[in-house]
């Protein structure tokens, strides 16, 4: 398969990238500035997502059989800050965490419906889709729901076409960004929320990905994939 995944520098997005090159896909990955051979595209730009698929259609011969949206921020903003800080803060989070992905999502069904075979989408949500986040993180939760809805209005839209769409909630999971947070003050607190004693790591949410983009039975379209060690069950 021919697979497009965003966000694929670290974490999650490199896992993933990893393990479906593992198993002979042919997989192009993205990155803000492009390092390591990854497609560069800045998704705070609103006409980024374009010219990366095309770059991504390009690199794999004119065709793209799966899309996984795993690029977006965390970044928290006070509910006391000043107006201009919040509307940034929330204009930003929903431009790369929820509009990118529609765009990339749209632009993969045009062209998954250009051809026959179908097509693939993976959205990674997070537990925050449903549980809600903290006090900090009003915009990221909106975000994430907002992902879950989208993903099912695709299943629900174009099931018929052989287009499916699913989406991962991740919890909370290691990775170079958060390995810091979790040897200190705060990592007792975030493990006594976890019945599994642990948080997720890049490669559990990576296999997950791979399941979803290359294997899943098409009856599973529109299916949500928790995997947030029992911190949130639905």
């Amino acid at each position: 398969m021919n697979i497009l995944i965003t966000g694929s520098s670290r974490g999650i997005g490199a896992a993933a990238l990893k393990l479906l090159c593992s198993a002979r896909h042919n997989v192009v990955g993205h990155s803000t500035r492009g390092d390591a051979g990854l497609i560069g595209a800045d998704l705070t730009l609103p006409d980024a997502p374009r010219p990366l698929w095309d770059a991504a259609l390009n690199r794999l011969g004119g065709r793209i059989d799966v899309l996984v949206n795993n690029a977006g921020i965390y970044e928290s903003v006070a509910d006391d800050a000043h107006d201009d800080e919040w509307h940034a803060a929330w204009a930003r989070t929903m431009t790369i965490n929820l509009q990118a992905s529609a765009d990339l999502c749209r632009l993969a069904i045009q062209h998954f419906r250009s051809r026959e075979g179908g097509g693939r989408i993976v959205n990674i949500a997070s537990r925050a889709a449903y549980r809600g986040d903290s006090p900090m993180h009003w915009h990221y939760a909106a975000s994430k729901a907002g992902m879950i809805g989208m993903t099912k209005s695709i299943a629900r839209g174009y099931a018929g076409e052989g287009i499916l769409a699913f989406a991962v909630c991740p919890g909370f999971t290691v990775s170079e960004m958060t390995e810091d947070y979790l040897t200190g003050r705060g990592g007792a607190q975030i493990l006594a929320d976890i019945p599994l004693g642990r948080v997720a790591t890049p490669d559990e949410i990576g296999e997950t990905i791979r399941w979803l983009a290359t294997d899943a039975p098409a009856s599973a379209t529109g299916a949500v994939i928790d995997v947030n060690g029992a911190s949130y069950v639905r």
